[in-house]
């Protein structure tokens, strides 16, 4: 059965959908776009993806076509189209289609190309929360205006494909001998006395709407946050590690690179966050 999705105020059958081959996302990734979770047919942490959806519009100039208000009716519906009850909506804007192709933005105002379409799968049972993931290291390639959500993601692609190629399931992305982040996710490490440690907010690494989540309901739970950097080796002689996302929430990392992690298996500290964002971000959702 086809998804309706949502091409520029229109909901259609996907095969009928369609955008100009100059669209400045097409052309040059000029674009940013969201991700909203899905779970017993709720919106999860939707307030804080609707409010860097603003921010990174204003980084890029770039228009943003929605209030607040408008946006979580069209995600509403478009989820009751498709019967979404677990799993996620995309969000894309691009800076539109300007007739030709110019590296320089739009002389005189373009209307944005707005896209958004449902993803239906498992994200709270999944073997990958249950038993943990393996990640490798790789060089940071990317731009440096990370904290951006943009559609330039091919770096991320080629770091998630050598991890595939590798027998694994991500990568750990490496700058200046400290860890910035993973392909799609932010990353952390416990140590052994128990406090979490991960990078600090900077233009170096996305502004996870998920990670602020998980900080927070970590400081309530009087787990010690160390918001600094970290290296790989420091991670290899973690007494944890996990990452999060907004698909993933939180998944327990038991090995990087050929070193394992801990004892190898989940630990407390990414089970029991996993267990309370999931208990909290259901209990606040926004239902469709």
């Amino acid at each position: 059965m086809e998804r309706t999705v949502y091409v520029n105020g229109e909901f259609l059958p996907e095969s009928e959908a369609k955008v100009s081959i100059f669209d400045r996302g097409f052309l040059f990734a000029d674009a940013i776009y969201e991700v909203t979770a899905v779970v017993d047919g709720k919106l999860l942490d939707n307030d804080g993806h609707i409010a860097r959806l603003a921010r990174s519009c204003n980084e890029l100039e770039l228009t943003n076509p929605f209030t607040a208000e408008s946006l979580t009716e069209l995600q509403k519906e478009i989820a009751r189209r498709n019967n979404l009850i677990e799993g996620g909506i995309y969000l894309q804007v691009t800076r539109g289609n300007a007739g030709d192709r110019d590296f320089a933005y739009p002389a005189e105002d373009v209307p944005p190309t707005v896209v958004m379409f449902t993803q239906s799968r498992s994200v709270v049972e999944t073997p990958k929360a249950e038993k943990g993931v393996k990640v490798i290291s790789i060089p940071d390639i990317r731009w440096h205006r990370r904290d951006i959500k943009t559609t330039q993601l091919l770096s991320a692609c080629m770091a998630k494909q050598a991890a595939i190629k590798a027998g694994a399931s991500d990568t750990w992305l490496i700058e200046d001998g400290y860890v910035t982040e993973g392909s799609s996710n932010n990353v952390y490490i416990v140590t052994k006395e128990g406090k979490v440690v991960t990078r600090p907010l900077s233009n170096d690494i996305l502004h996870g709407i998920t990670r602020a989540a998980l900080l927070k309901m970590a400081s309530d739970a009087n787990i010690e946050i160390e918001e600094r950097l970290f290296t790989i080796e420091e991670a290899y002689d973690a007494e944890e590690a996990f990452l999060s996302s907004a698909s993933t929430f939180v998944w327990p990392v038991v090995q990087i690179d050929d070193k394992t992690i801990g004892s190898g298996k989940p630990g407390p500290v990414a089970k029991k966050l996993r267990e309370i964002y999931l208990e909290i971000a259901k209990s606040t959702g926004i239902s469709i």
